[in-house]
């Protein structure tokens, strides 16, 4: 989880100094936010699903086939990003890309903060990080769709 949040961070310091640049880009912010960020997340929901399940305090025995799904559309948005890098796609897929990983972050984020303390599987600070990278990614998505 820490080097998803490392790679986001410098994404997200990348981004904001580059889509307003002369030359709008957020090719670097997608391809360590989106790429590396969803692909880390896909391994770490879908490959080693124990130890992520015991991360977040979930104690079911046995495969939990929903953390694996999850993971598996970390993967779908990684690989779009990645394909809207390496073919040009253009800054607004790129963005939009941004904006997908980002409102899954802050929904899944605000469904957490929503639920009753009985359903709460994770302490309040992580859910705050995840909340703000969320926000951020969508804050810049939408920066670079008005670049583009």
């Amino acid at each position: 989880m820490m080097v998803t949040y490392v790679a986001g961070a410098v994404g997200l310091f990348i981004g904001f100094a580059t889509v307003s640049a002369d030359s709008p880009s957020l090719t670097w912010a997608v391809v360590l936010i989106v790429v590396a960020g969803g692909g880390l997340s896909f391994v770490r929901h879908s490959i080693f699903h124990r130890s992520d399940a015991a991360r977040m305090g979930w104690t079911s025995p046995g495969r939990n086939n929903f953390q694996i799904e999850v993971g598996i559309a970390n993967l779908s948005w990684a690989a779009v990003a990645l394909v809207a890098v390496i073919l040009d796609w253009g800054i607004a897929v790129q963005a939009a890309t941004l904006l997908t990983f980002g409102t899954y972050l802050a929904g899944s984020a605000a469904m957490l903060v929503l639920s009753s303390s009985k359903n709460r599987s994770r302490s309040l600070g992580p859910v705050i990080a995840m909340a703000l990278f969320g926000v951020m990614q969508i804050v810049l998505g939408v920066l670079g769709m008005s670049a583009g």
